[in-house]
């Protein structure tokens, strides 16, 4: 910038000089509440935001891999991606080292492992032989995942957090991902109807993030307390099973979670007492 030699302005030093390193990456601030206080912190946690790191991380190994037709790694990745996933908010909480930087950074890694990844393994399992049909299934799970993590981020502060507001986005990765697994481990040939099967299986996926239907969070399960003896041999049991065939035991458990939302509305739908309109009973 030079200066107006008839303003008797001369440039200064700041005008001047180039941008340092400090200004090229600004640091990372945020506002947050401490004793009744606004205050500005500085800086981002590190060991939340490496797992979520590793999440996304495993998400793009899965893209990579299941667009060269390496199902069975891709699969893997995804299930790798669903654990770091599952311990960043866990060990957030329990380090207190929560952080509006971490819930954003943790959105997009989920967009990347459980949107996208999932609908192009699918597609490039059996979907691309629909043709159009095929990319719209895909794209159309690609599009729920993306309303769903939105509606849970302006949701978040205000839910109840015993459940989720439509099926988790791992969760709806785990029905897909699991069926390509299950079904590729088995040598199953894509065919055409096979194709209509994976197309059906994730539309009905991507659908059920969206739909207004309540799945048990767990997130009441407490790691830091003492816990019944009867739900440790639940879980051994658990991975006992699992460990029989997991690809088809993943599968099938993917399953019963998703259809134990629409199956437990359906239940209280039907229990609800009808009254309204009822008749007064007479008695005699």
């Amino acid at each position: 910038m030079s200066a107006d030699p008839n303003s008797g302005e001369q440039p200064t030093e700041s005008q001047n000089e180039l941008p340092t390193d400090n200004a090229l990456i600004d640091e990372h601030e945020e506002v947050v509440s401490q004793n009744g206080k606004q205050v500005r912190r500085k800086g981002i946690y590190l060991l939340p935001n490496l797992l979520t790191t590793g999440a996304l991380f495993a998400g793009f190994y899965a893209v990579i891999a299941g667009m060269g037709g390496d199902f069975h790694s891709a699969c893997i990745a995804s299930v790798v991606a669903m654990f770091f996933d599952g311990m960043d908010g866990r060990v957030a909480r329990l380090t207190n080292t929560q952080s509006a930087f971490g819930a954003e950074f943790d959105s997009l890694s989920d967009m990347l492992a459980f949107g996208v990844a999932p609908a192009l393994i699918s597609f490039s399992w059996a979907l691309s032989g629909l043709g159009k049909i095929g990319w719209t299934v895909a794209f159309v799970y690609v599009a729920c995942a993306a309303l769903r993590l939105a509606r849970f981020n302006v949701q978040r502060a205000s839910a109840d957090k015993r459940f989720f507001v439509g099926l988790a986005s791992p969760s709806a990765a785990g029905l897909v991902v699991f069926m390509v697994w299950a079904f590729s481990s088995f040598g199953v040939v894509v065919t055409m109807p096979m194709s209509i099967v994976a197309a059906v299986v994730t539309g009905i996926a991507g659908v059920l993030m969206v739909v207004n239907v309540r799945y048990y969070s767990f997130k009441e399960l407490d790691f830091k307390n003492p816990v019944p003896f009867f739900l440790t041999l639940v879980t051994v049991f658990v991975i006992v099973v699992v460990s029989w065939d997991p690809p088809t035991m993943l599968f099938l458990m993917a399953v019963t979670y998703a259809a134990s939302g629409p199956l437990m509305a359906i239940y209280l739908k039907r229990r609800k007492p009808r009254t309204a309109g009822a008749p007064p009973s007479s008695t005699t």
